[in-house]
Protein backbone atom coordinates (compact mmCIF):
# COMPACT_ATOMS: atom_id res chain seq x y z
CA UNK A 1 0.00 0.00 0.00
CA UNK A 2 1.59 3.43 -0.84
CA UNK A 3 2.58 5.26 2.31
CA UNK A 4 1.36 8.61 0.86
CA UNK A 5 -2.24 7.60 0.70
CA UNK A 6 -2.04 5.62 4.09
CA UNK A 7 -0.45 8.43 5.87
CA UNK A 8 -3.13 11.52 4.55
CA UNK A 9 -5.59 8.88 5.60
CA UNK A 10 -4.39 8.67 9.29
CA UNK A 11 -3.42 12.78 9.20
CA UNK A 12 -7.12 13.42 8.16
CA UNK A 13 -9.36 10.65 10.51
CA UNK A 14 -7.76 10.87 13.85
CA UNK A 15 -9.23 14.86 13.60
CA UNK A 16 -12.26 12.84 14.27
CA UNK A 17 -11.91 9.53 15.57
CA UNK A 18 -10.48 9.42 19.36
CA UNK A 19 -8.24 6.23 18.29
CA UNK A 20 -4.76 5.36 19.29
CA UNK A 21 -2.13 4.95 16.36
CA UNK A 22 -2.46 1.44 15.97
CA UNK A 23 -6.18 1.69 15.31
CA UNK A 24 -5.80 4.12 13.02
CA UNK A 25 -3.44 2.55 11.18
CA UNK A 26 -5.85 -0.50 10.82
CA UNK A 27 -8.61 1.64 10.34
CA UNK A 28 -6.43 2.84 7.05
CA UNK A 29 -5.40 -0.33 5.86
CA UNK A 30 -9.10 -1.44 5.97
CA UNK A 31 -10.66 1.91 3.78
CA UNK A 32 -7.63 0.93 1.38
CA UNK A 33 -8.66 -2.94 1.48
CA UNK A 34 -11.90 -2.62 1.04
CA UNK A 35 -11.22 -0.23 -2.22
CA UNK A 36 -8.36 -2.29 -3.47
CA UNK A 37 -9.84 -5.93 -2.97
CA UNK A 38 -13.72 -5.19 -2.94
CA UNK A 39 -14.39 -7.60 -0.36
CA UNK A 40 -15.11 -6.92 3.34
CA UNK A 41 -14.06 -10.27 4.06
CA UNK A 42 -11.04 -9.92 6.71
CA UNK A 43 -8.77 -13.15 5.35
CA UNK A 44 -8.70 -11.02 1.98
CA UNK A 45 -8.31 -7.85 3.84
CA UNK A 46 -5.48 -9.19 5.97
CA UNK A 47 -3.24 -9.97 3.54
CA UNK A 48 -3.14 -6.33 2.10
CA UNK A 49 -1.02 -5.36 5.69
CA UNK A 50 1.79 -3.30 4.92
CA UNK A 51 5.10 -4.61 6.96
CA UNK A 52 6.50 -8.15 7.25
CA UNK A 53 3.92 -9.91 9.92
CA UNK A 54 2.45 -13.05 9.17
CA UNK A 55 -0.89 -13.11 7.76
CA UNK A 56 -2.67 -14.75 10.84
CA UNK A 57 -1.15 -11.85 13.05
CA UNK A 58 -3.17 -9.28 10.68
CA UNK A 59 -6.05 -11.58 10.93
CA UNK A 60 -6.07 -11.07 14.58
CA UNK A 61 -5.51 -7.83 14.35
CA UNK A 62 -8.45 -6.93 12.30
CA UNK A 63 -10.56 -9.03 14.44
CA UNK A 64 -9.49 -7.27 17.93
CA UNK A 65 -10.29 -3.87 15.91
CA UNK A 66 -13.84 -4.53 15.05
CA UNK A 67 -13.88 -6.16 19.01
CA UNK A 68 -13.04 -2.60 20.42
CA UNK A 69 -14.07 -0.24 18.24
CA UNK A 70 -17.11 1.79 17.47
CA UNK A 71 -16.99 4.40 14.63
CA UNK A 72 -19.56 7.05 15.95
CA UNK A 73 -22.29 7.59 13.46
CA UNK A 74 -23.09 11.35 13.59
CA UNK A 75 -19.49 12.01 12.99
CA UNK A 76 -19.65 9.68 9.65
CA UNK A 77 -22.60 11.73 8.80
CA UNK A 78 -21.07 14.63 9.46
CA UNK A 79 -17.72 13.57 7.40
CA UNK A 80 -20.21 12.37 4.61
CA UNK A 81 -22.53 15.64 4.08
CA UNK A 82 -19.11 17.88 4.13
CA UNK A 83 -17.02 15.90 2.02
CA UNK A 84 -19.73 15.54 -0.51
CA UNK A 85 -20.80 19.28 -0.12
CA UNK A 86 -24.55 18.32 0.42
CA UNK A 87 -25.13 21.83 2.09
CA UNK A 88 -28.80 22.10 0.89
CA UNK A 89 -32.17 20.61 1.11
CA UNK A 90 -31.49 17.06 0.01
CA UNK A 91 -33.85 14.03 -0.93
CA UNK A 92 -33.43 10.99 1.64
CA UNK A 93 -34.50 7.55 1.37
CA UNK A 94 -35.21 5.08 4.66
CA UNK A 95 -34.71 1.45 3.21
CA UNK A 96 -34.10 -2.01 4.55
CA UNK A 97 -31.22 -4.48 3.47
CA UNK A 98 -30.62 -8.28 4.71
CA UNK A 99 -28.82 -11.19 3.86
CA UNK A 100 -27.83 -14.53 5.74
CA UNK A 101 -24.52 -15.23 7.10
CA UNK A 102 -25.03 -19.41 7.76
CA UNK A 103 -28.43 -19.27 9.92
CA UNK A 104 -28.26 -16.06 11.15
CA UNK A 105 -29.91 -12.93 9.50
CA UNK A 106 -28.24 -9.58 9.58
CA UNK A 107 -30.75 -6.75 8.92
CA UNK A 108 -29.97 -3.36 8.46
CA UNK A 109 -32.27 -0.39 8.13
CA UNK A 110 -30.75 2.38 6.36
CA UNK A 111 -31.31 6.36 5.98
CA UNK A 112 -29.13 7.25 2.82
CA UNK A 113 -29.00 10.50 1.03
CA UNK A 114 -30.32 10.23 -2.68
CA UNK A 115 -29.07 12.76 -4.86
CA UNK A 116 -28.87 12.96 -8.92
CA UNK A 117 -25.64 11.51 -8.51
CA UNK A 118 -24.44 10.71 -5.50
CA UNK A 119 -26.02 7.85 -2.83
CA UNK A 120 -24.27 7.12 0.06
CA UNK A 121 -25.25 5.23 3.62
CA UNK A 122 -25.59 8.51 6.31
CA UNK A 123 -27.28 6.66 9.07
CA UNK A 124 -28.58 3.25 10.37
CA UNK A 125 -29.41 0.71 12.74
CA UNK A 126 -28.61 -2.97 12.54
CA UNK A 127 -31.76 -4.74 13.98
CA UNK A 128 -32.02 -7.82 15.84
CA UNK A 129 -35.14 -9.66 14.50
CA UNK A 130 -36.25 -10.68 10.93
CA UNK A 131 -38.51 -8.93 8.57
CA UNK A 132 -39.55 -5.29 8.53
CA UNK A 133 -38.85 -2.85 10.74
CA UNK A 134 -41.14 -1.50 13.55
CA UNK A 135 -42.17 2.13 14.28
CA UNK A 136 -39.99 3.00 17.18
CA UNK A 137 -36.70 1.61 15.22
CA UNK A 138 -37.87 4.23 12.62
CA UNK A 139 -38.83 6.81 14.84
CA UNK A 140 -35.23 6.70 17.02
CA UNK A 141 -33.24 6.81 13.40
CA UNK A 142 -34.60 9.74 12.12
CA UNK A 143 -34.59 11.84 15.32
CA UNK A 144 -30.83 11.11 15.11
CA UNK A 145 -30.95 12.54 11.84
CA UNK A 146 -32.91 15.67 13.11
CA UNK A 147 -30.58 16.43 16.03
CA UNK A 148 -27.78 16.34 13.90
CA UNK A 149 -28.91 18.37 10.74
CA UNK A 150 -32.42 19.47 11.03
CA UNK A 151 -36.11 18.85 9.79
CA UNK A 152 -34.92 21.91 7.29
CA UNK A 153 -32.70 19.87 5.52
CA UNK A 154 -34.70 17.60 4.13
CA UNK A 155 -36.12 18.12 0.65
CA UNK A 156 -37.99 14.99 0.78
CA UNK A 157 -38.26 11.47 2.85
CA UNK A 158 -38.34 8.81 0.39
CA UNK A 159 -39.46 5.41 1.82
CA UNK A 160 -41.42 2.42 0.69
CA UNK A 161 -44.75 -0.01 1.64
CA UNK A 162 -43.14 -1.53 4.69
CA UNK A 163 -42.40 2.42 6.30
CA UNK A 164 -45.73 2.75 7.08
CA UNK A 165 -48.58 3.43 10.55
CA UNK A 166 -50.21 6.19 11.86
CA UNK A 167 -48.05 7.08 14.64
CA UNK A 168 -44.67 7.27 12.38
CA UNK A 169 -46.86 9.21 10.10
CA UNK A 170 -47.96 11.51 12.83
CA UNK A 171 -44.12 11.37 14.20
CA UNK A 172 -42.79 13.08 10.89
CA UNK A 173 -46.41 15.76 10.50
CA UNK A 174 -44.87 16.98 14.12
CA UNK A 175 -41.38 17.40 13.43
CA UNK A 176 -42.60 19.13 10.12
CA UNK A 177 -40.54 16.03 7.87
CA UNK A 178 -42.19 16.68 4.45
CA UNK A 179 -42.25 12.90 2.98
CA UNK A 180 -43.22 10.54 0.05
CA UNK A 181 -43.93 7.08 1.11
CA UNK A 182 -45.63 4.32 -0.99
CA UNK A 183 -48.75 2.46 0.13
CA UNK A 184 -50.35 -0.65 -0.84
CA UNK A 185 -53.38 -0.74 -2.92
CA UNK A 186 -55.34 -2.51 0.56
CA UNK A 187 -54.32 0.57 2.86
CA UNK A 188 -57.67 1.95 5.04
CA UNK A 189 -58.23 5.71 4.40
CA UNK A 190 -60.69 7.72 5.77
CA UNK A 191 -62.41 10.51 3.62
CA UNK A 192 -63.71 14.25 4.28
CA UNK A 193 -66.60 13.07 5.25
CA UNK A 194 -65.21 9.81 7.41
CA UNK A 195 -66.01 7.40 6.23
CA UNK A 196 -63.27 4.43 5.15
CA UNK A 197 -62.66 3.12 1.80
CA UNK A 198 -59.46 1.03 0.43
CA UNK A 199 -57.48 2.54 -1.82
CA UNK A 200 -58.06 0.23 -4.37
CA UNK A 201 -61.93 0.51 -3.86
CA UNK A 202 -61.39 4.78 -4.30
CA UNK A 203 -59.43 3.50 -8.08
CA UNK A 204 -61.88 0.91 -8.80
CA UNK A 205 -63.37 2.99 -11.75
CA UNK A 206 -60.06 5.27 -13.02
CA UNK A 207 -58.81 4.44 -15.80
CA UNK A 208 -56.07 2.03 -15.74
CA UNK A 209 -53.55 3.69 -18.46
CA UNK A 210 -49.88 4.24 -18.71
CA UNK A 211 -49.56 7.48 -17.38
CA UNK A 212 -53.00 8.50 -16.51
CA UNK A 213 -52.29 10.13 -13.07
CA UNK A 214 -54.83 10.63 -9.99
CA UNK A 215 -54.73 12.67 -6.57
CA UNK A 216 -57.12 12.44 -3.81
CA UNK A 217 -57.13 13.58 0.03
CA UNK A 218 -57.38 11.68 3.03
CA UNK A 219 -56.18 10.40 6.22
CA UNK A 220 -55.25 7.50 7.46
CA UNK A 221 -57.49 6.21 10.17
CA UNK A 222 -55.70 6.31 13.20
CA UNK A 223 -54.46 10.22 12.17
CA UNK A 224 -56.39 12.81 11.79
CA UNK A 225 -54.73 15.09 9.65
CA UNK A 226 -55.24 14.73 6.27
CA UNK A 227 -53.13 13.71 3.40
CA UNK A 228 -52.48 14.15 -0.39
CA UNK A 229 -52.07 10.79 -2.10
CA UNK A 230 -51.36 10.20 -5.94
CA UNK A 231 -52.02 7.16 -8.08
CA UNK A 232 -50.26 6.44 -11.41
CA UNK A 233 -51.21 3.52 -13.29
CA UNK A 234 -47.81 0.79 -14.08
CA UNK A 235 -48.42 -0.77 -17.23
CA UNK A 236 -46.85 -4.56 -16.71
CA UNK A 237 -43.94 -6.07 -19.18
CA UNK A 238 -44.71 -8.69 -21.33
CA UNK A 239 -47.12 -11.47 -19.67
CA UNK A 240 -47.15 -9.55 -16.32
CA UNK A 241 -49.99 -7.76 -15.37
CA UNK A 242 -49.80 -3.58 -14.49
CA UNK A 243 -50.31 -1.97 -11.11
CA UNK A 244 -51.05 1.30 -9.30
CA UNK A 245 -48.21 3.27 -7.88
CA UNK A 246 -49.56 4.87 -5.29
CA UNK A 247 -47.87 7.69 -3.01
CA UNK A 248 -48.65 9.22 0.56
CA UNK A 249 -47.43 12.93 0.87
CA UNK A 250 -47.74 15.63 3.25
CA UNK A 251 -46.71 18.00 0.61
CA UNK A 252 -49.41 20.01 -0.78
CA UNK A 253 -47.94 19.32 -4.71
CA UNK A 254 -48.64 15.20 -4.58
CA UNK A 255 -47.68 15.50 -8.43
CA UNK A 256 -44.77 16.21 -7.27
CA UNK A 257 -44.05 13.39 -4.79
CA UNK A 258 -44.69 10.73 -7.04
CA UNK A 259 -42.48 12.26 -9.77
CA UNK A 260 -39.80 12.69 -6.86
CA UNK A 261 -40.72 9.30 -5.88
CA UNK A 262 -38.52 7.17 -8.54
CA UNK A 263 -35.41 8.49 -6.56
CA UNK A 264 -36.14 5.91 -3.72
CA UNK A 265 -34.88 3.34 -6.72
CA UNK A 266 -31.03 5.15 -5.74
CA UNK A 267 -31.36 3.56 -1.99
CA UNK A 268 -31.69 -0.41 -4.19
CA UNK A 269 -28.75 0.84 -6.20
CA UNK A 270 -26.50 2.09 -2.88
CA UNK A 271 -27.14 -1.47 -1.76
CA UNK A 272 -26.01 -3.04 -4.88
CA UNK A 273 -22.87 -0.63 -4.21
CA UNK A 274 -22.12 -1.89 -1.31
CA UNK A 275 -22.24 -5.43 -2.20
CA UNK A 276 -21.76 -7.30 -5.58
CA UNK A 277 -21.01 -4.18 -7.50
CA UNK A 278 -18.71 -3.25 -4.90
CA UNK A 279 -17.68 -3.92 -1.82
CA UNK A 280 -19.05 -7.01 -1.38
CA UNK A 281 -20.68 -6.72 2.02
CA UNK A 282 -22.37 -10.01 2.14
CA UNK A 283 -19.11 -11.53 2.05
CA UNK A 284 -18.44 -10.61 5.57
CA UNK A 285 -18.32 -13.57 8.10
CA UNK A 286 -19.26 -10.85 11.33
CA UNK A 287 -22.98 -11.58 12.58
CA UNK A 288 -22.51 -8.95 16.07
CA UNK A 289 -24.85 -6.48 15.36
CA UNK A 290 -21.78 -3.58 16.72
CA UNK A 291 -19.51 -5.40 14.45
CA UNK A 292 -21.85 -4.81 11.59
CA UNK A 293 -22.58 -1.47 12.61
CA UNK A 294 -18.35 -0.60 12.76
CA UNK A 295 -18.47 -2.08 9.34
CA UNK A 296 -20.74 -0.19 7.63
CA UNK A 297 -19.58 3.13 9.27
CA UNK A 298 -16.50 1.75 7.21
CA UNK A 299 -18.54 1.57 4.03
CA UNK A 300 -19.46 4.48 3.97
CA UNK A 301 -16.08 6.60 4.25
CA UNK A 302 -15.07 3.96 1.13
CA UNK A 303 -18.07 5.03 -0.72
CA UNK A 304 -17.58 8.58 -0.13
CA UNK A 305 -14.27 8.61 -1.08
CA UNK A 306 -14.84 6.93 -4.36
CA UNK A 307 -17.51 9.64 -4.99
CA UNK A 308 -14.98 12.32 -4.68
CA UNK A 309 -13.07 10.58 -7.37
CA UNK A 310 -15.64 10.51 -9.53
CA UNK A 311 -16.04 14.06 -9.50
CA UNK A 312 -12.89 14.91 -9.78
CA UNK A 313 -12.47 12.72 -12.95
CA UNK A 314 -15.72 13.95 -14.70
CA UNK A 315 -15.84 17.13 -13.16
CA UNK A 316 -18.92 18.85 -14.88
CA UNK A 317 -19.15 16.76 -17.05
CA UNK A 318 -22.14 13.94 -17.52
CA UNK A 319 -21.33 10.36 -18.00
CA UNK A 320 -22.01 8.93 -21.51
CA UNK A 321 -24.70 7.07 -22.64
CA UNK A 322 -25.00 4.22 -24.74
CA UNK A 323 -27.72 3.15 -27.46
CA UNK A 324 -30.11 1.52 -24.89
CA UNK A 325 -30.50 4.78 -23.12
CA UNK A 326 -28.74 4.01 -20.05
CA UNK A 327 -25.26 5.21 -19.16
CA UNK A 328 -22.41 3.73 -19.52
CA UNK A 329 -21.35 3.39 -15.81
CA UNK A 330 -22.81 4.41 -12.40
CA UNK A 331 -21.21 7.89 -11.04
CA UNK A 332 -20.01 5.17 -7.99
CA UNK A 333 -18.46 2.76 -10.22
CA UNK A 334 -16.46 5.96 -12.28
CA UNK A 335 -14.86 7.02 -9.04
CA UNK A 336 -14.09 3.32 -7.56
CA UNK A 337 -12.15 2.42 -10.98
CA UNK A 338 -10.68 5.86 -10.74
CA UNK A 339 -9.84 5.39 -6.86
CA UNK A 340 -8.21 2.12 -6.94
CA UNK A 341 -6.15 2.64 -10.20
CA UNK A 342 -4.81 5.96 -8.28
CA UNK A 343 -3.86 4.13 -5.24
CA UNK A 344 -1.41 1.57 -7.42
CA UNK A 345 -0.33 4.05 -10.06
CA UNK A 346 -1.38 7.41 -8.50
CA UNK A 347 -0.94 7.99 -5.45
CA UNK A 348 -0.95 11.44 -5.23
CA UNK A 349 -4.13 11.98 -7.23
CA UNK A 350 -5.92 10.02 -4.68
CA UNK A 351 -4.18 11.72 -1.78
CA UNK A 352 -5.70 14.86 -3.37
CA UNK A 353 -9.09 13.59 -4.17
CA UNK A 354 -9.19 12.54 -0.35
CA UNK A 355 -8.12 15.60 1.28
CA UNK A 356 -9.37 18.68 -0.92
CA UNK A 357 -11.34 20.92 1.90
CA UNK A 358 -11.58 17.51 3.95
CA UNK A 359 -13.65 19.14 7.02
CA UNK A 360 -11.72 20.66 9.91
CA UNK A 361 -12.89 19.25 13.71
CA UNK A 362 -16.08 19.68 14.35
CA UNK A 363 -17.93 19.40 17.19
CA UNK A 364 -21.06 17.15 17.54
CA UNK A 365 -24.53 18.05 19.24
Amino acid sequence: MPSTVHAALIETLKRHFVLRNSRLETLAVLIVALVQGRTVNLSHVASRFPGAAQHGSNYRRLQRFFQSIRLDQAVVAQLVVRMLNLSRPKCLALDRTNWKVGCKDINILMLAIVTRRFRVPLLWAVIDHQGSSNTGQRIELTRRYLSLFGAASIELLLADREVIGADWVKFLMENKVPFAIRVKQGQCVALADGRLWTIKSLLRRRRRKSRSLTTFEASLPDASTALSFAAKWIDGRKGQQGEWLIVMTNSPNAKAAISAYKDRWAVECLFADTKTRGFDMEDTRMTAPDKIDTLTAILAIAVTWAYRCATRTMGLKAIKRKVHGRREKSWFRTGLDALRAWITFAPQNAVRAWQNQFPKRFKIP
